[in-house]
C-alpha cells in the first residue's frame, strides 16, 4: 500500500493540535480541504484515526499507533531526500534559492553577486515559485534556501532572519474612482471585492487579504489567481483590487493597473529562510551571509 507522504503530515498535524481548524492554520491549508485529505488517508489504511467532539480530535487506538511511528518515518524520509537533492546540486556547485516574486527586491542582484564572489566557481540557481508554494520549495527540500515574503507555511519550524521591510500599498484598476487618491485608509477598501491567492495557501492568503485587520468585517473575493501574470490581469479588467508590497509598483508596473499607499495595515516583511540541518552547512551559511551583509538600511527601506 502506498500513501502520500502528504497525508501523513496532515494527520501528524491534526494529532498534534488535537483540532482540525488549528491543524489547518499551521498549515496552511483551508479547514474542509484538510478535513477530506484525513478521511482520504483512514479510507486508505481502512481504520479510523479520529473520534470528533466538542473538545476537538481525538486519535483512536489505531490513530495512537500510526502516531507512535509516522513522525519519525516522515522526519528519515526528508531527511534522505533533502541530502539526495543536495547532493546533487553540491556535486554541480549550485546552490538551489527559492523565492516568491521580487525575491528581496533590488537587493536580490546584490546578494547573488556577493556570494559569486565568497564562493568561486559556484552559482545561485534562482527558482521563481508561484502562490500556491508560498515556501518556494524549501518545505519539500526542492531549494537550500529561499527568499520569501513572511508569514509563510511552517516558519516556525525553519530558521529565518528579516532583510527588509516595507508598507503594503494597494493595486487599483486605473480607472477606478480611488485611483486618483494619494493616500487611502484600508477602512474603505473593506468592500472592495480582492483579487486572490488560493484557497489552500490559507494564512498566506489571509495574510494579503489583510482577514485580522478588518475588525470581523468579510472579504469579498473578486478573483482568484495563481501567478503575478494573472493576478496584474485580473486587476486591471477591474475584477477586484490587491494590497501588495510597496516595491510592486517597481516590479509590477502595467498599463491600466494603478498602485496607491494604504494607511492602517501593518508592512510587509521579506526574510532569508533555511533548515536547521543546513546550520552547519558551509556553503549555504555563506549565502546567509551575503543576504545579511547585503540588506538595506532601515533608513534606505523607508525611502525606497
Amino acid at each position: 500500500m502506498d500513501v502520500d507522504t502528504r497525508l501523513l503530515r496532515y494527520f501528524i498535524a491534526v494529532s498534534e493540535e488535537g483540532s482540525l481548524t488549528r491543524a489547518a492554520e499551521r498549515l496552511f491549508v483551508s479547514q474542509p480541504a484538510l478535513t477530506k485529505q484525513i478521511k482520504q488517508l483512514e479510507a486508505l489504511l481502512g481504520v479510523r484515526l479520529f473520534t470528533r467532539s466538542r473538545a476537538g480530535m481525538a486519535l483512536t487506538e489505531p490513530g495512537r499507533t500510526l502516531m507512535e511511528g509516522a513522525p519519525a518515518l516522515l522526519a528519515g524520509w526528508d531527511r534522505a531526500l533533502r541530502e539526495t537533492k543536495s547532493t546533487a546540486s553540491r556535486a554541480a556547485q549550485v546552490l538551489r534559492v527559492g523565492f516568491v516574486a521580487s525575491a528581496a527586491n533590488e537587493t536580490t542582484q546584490h546578494i547573488i553577486a556577493a556570494f559569486a564572489r565568497r564562493r568561486p566557481g559556484w552559482r545561485a540557481e534562482m527558482r521563481h515559485a508561484s502562490w500556491s508554494n508560498p515556501t518556494a520549495g524549501l518545505a519539500h527540500g526542492d531549494v537550500d534556501a529561499a527568499l520569501l515574503r513572511l508569514p509563510f507555511p511552517g516558519q516556525d519550524t525553519l530558521r529565518v532572519k528579516v532583510l527588509l521591510t516595507e508598507p503594503r500599498w494597494v493595486a487599483l484598476p486605473t480607472a477606478h474612482p480611488f485611483a486618483a487618491r494619494e493616500r487611502i485608509p484600508f477602512r474603505d477598501l473593506w468592500d472592495e471585492p480582492f483579487v486572490a491567492a488560493p484557497p489552500e495557501t490559507g494564512r498566506w492568503r489571509d495574510y494579503w487579504l489583510a482577514t485580522d485587520e478588518r475588525d470581523g468585517h468579510p472579504v469579498r473575493i473578486g478573483a482568484v489567481t495563481d501567478h503575478p501574470d494573472d493576478w496584474l490581469t485580473a486587476i486591471a479588467n477591474g475584477y477586484g483590487i490587491a494590497l501588495a508590497p510597496r516595491s510592486a509598483a517597481r516590479f509590477y508596473a502595467r498599463p491600466g493597473v494603478t498602485y496607491r499607499p494604504v494607511s492602517g495595515v501593518s508592512p510587509s516583511q521579506v526574510g532569508i529562510a533555511w533548515t536547521p540541518a543546513d546550520d552547519t552547512d558551509p556553503v549555504v551559511q555563506d549565502f546567509i551571509r551575503c543576504c545579511l551583509e547585503n540588506r538595506p538600511a532601515r533608513a534606505d527601506e523607508a525611502t525606497a
